[in-house]
């Protein structure tokens, strides 16, 4: 970062304290993660200099070779990673994905049948000030008030019912296995086209510890961060039959351009999530979240759904007198990063709520296990306890960093970074 640093002091600033910021704190926001240096110098590449409308072989601008070559590799590799017949590599993010398939499969005005926002959904999936409630009949489904599971049967009934065009299955906030062959069934029943988001839970997926939605959905969207561990973008999978309808809104329904340095660096991550020692991070994703899970239920809190199959949590705080708004900026202080979350039935408004979500792909990234998540159970107890004492935060804090040295990230950029300042 030598020219950064020469042509641009402020910038270059702004970054250095970022890696601090990342190195010294426990990351606990269940989308965030730490990508592979080799995932960023992809990103940071020439690729980013090449303008390539269209698709490979069939593109606007002339010198679009190598354009052709890094695209088709990336489709390649995740066609072979989650077993799709057609994927298209150019959305953006997760959420242009969604519109893309919104876009290929409805009119405005259609109905949708997608999981509410409250009850664990995303706002792509149908919030009225969001293009999906904007211009879509969106019916929400919830989950159980006891359980905290979906309810299948409610979600059949309320199909039957509306008898949605299209029905969307997968969330931003939901700690279950979801069972995308009974969607395709209660989808059978009214005749609707079945989509599954599976952004959050795509890491899993990949590696068969997640049921995938791939044989039962007639689309899949997701991103590509997340417990995927690859660059901030999305994609979208669907059969032969769709290919050419979900390519046409991509391309030039909803995008221009593709951003080729991002997908140059989606083929890495999708070739690193192909390799054996991914599966064995997964393993670990999950051994961590459950036990995280299970302390931080150990010591009086309650967990929505009582547990969690997957990389995630959500905490209600409602018996600790304690908003989720407050809870994260407490933890912030003491450099534990969460986020403020609605749950289920909540009576508080989304920007105040009351819970957490907790995710642990980013710490078993880097290298954490179940030990360390008895002890940020324990800190995170000792701070909420405290309702914000700044002794506690301070003796928190200084605890975390002490642990956060041990599991460095991106060490030798930090010590590059260190010897420039």
């Amino acid at each position: 970062m030598e020219k950064l640093k020469k042509s641009d002091p402020q910038v270059y600033k702004v970054i250095f304290e970022e890696i601090i910021r990342q190195q010294e704190n426990i990351e606990l926001i269940a989308s965030e993660n730490y990508t592979s240096k080799a995932v960023m110098e992809a990103q940071g590449s020439i690729m980013t200099n090449k303008y390539a409308e269209g698709y490979p072989g069939a593109r606007w601008y002339s010198g679009c070779k190598y354009m052709d070559e890094i695209e088709r590799l990336a489709i390649e590799r995740a066609k072979k990673l989650f077993g799709a017949e057609h994927v298209n590599v150019q959305p953006h993010s997760g959420t242009q994905a969604n519109m893309a398939v919104f876009l290929a499969v409805l009119d405005i005005g259609d109905k949708v049948l997608a999981m509410d926002l409250m009850a664990g959904g995303h706002l792509s999936h149908g919030h009225k000030l969001n293009y999906s409630g904007k211009y879509f009949q969106v019916i929400p489904y919830g989950v159980n008030r006891e359980s905290g599971k979906i309810d299948y049967d409610e979600v059949e009934r309320l199909a039957l019912e509306h008898k949605p065009k299209l029905i969307l299955c997968g969330a931003s906030a939901y700690s279950r296995i979801i069972d995308f062959k009974r969607f395709r069934e209660i989808a059978d029943k009214v005749g609707a086209v079945l989509m599954a988001d599976i952004a959050h839970i795509a890491g899993m997926v990949a590696v068969g510890l997640h049921p995938s939605p791939v044989p039962y959905c007639d689309y899949v969207t997701s991103t590509t961060h997340k417990t995927l561990r690859g660059p901030r973008s999305g994609f979208i999978m669907c059969s032969h039959a769709h290919a050419k309808k979900i390519d046409t809104v991509v391309f030039p329904g909803t995008q221009g351009g593709p951003l080729m340095h991002a997908i140059a660096a989606k083929a890495v991550a999708f070739k690193e999530a192909a390799k054996p020692s991914f599966k064995t991070y997964q393993k670990q994703v999950l051994k961590n979240a459950k036990k995280l899970c299970d302390e931080m239920a150990k010591k009086g809190y309650t967990i929505v759904s009582g547990g969690t199959d997957n990389h995630l949590f959500l905490v209600d705080l409602r018996n600790k007198n304690l908003t989720g708004r407050d809870a994260a900026a407490m933890l912030d202080k003491a450099k534990i990063t969460v986020n403020k979350n609605s749950i289920p039935f909540d009576d508080k408004l989304p920007g105040i709520s009351s819970g957490i979500r907790i995710g642990s792909p980013a710490v078993t990234t880097r290298g954490m296990k179940e030990k360390e998540m008895a002890k940020i159970a324990d800190w995170i107890d000792r701070v909420l306890s405290s309702n914000g004492d700044p002794k506690v935060i301070k003796e928190v804090k200084d605890e975390v960093i002490k642990v956060t040295k041990k599991f460095p990230i991106y060490e030798d950029i930090l010590k590059t970074l260190k010897r420039d300042c």
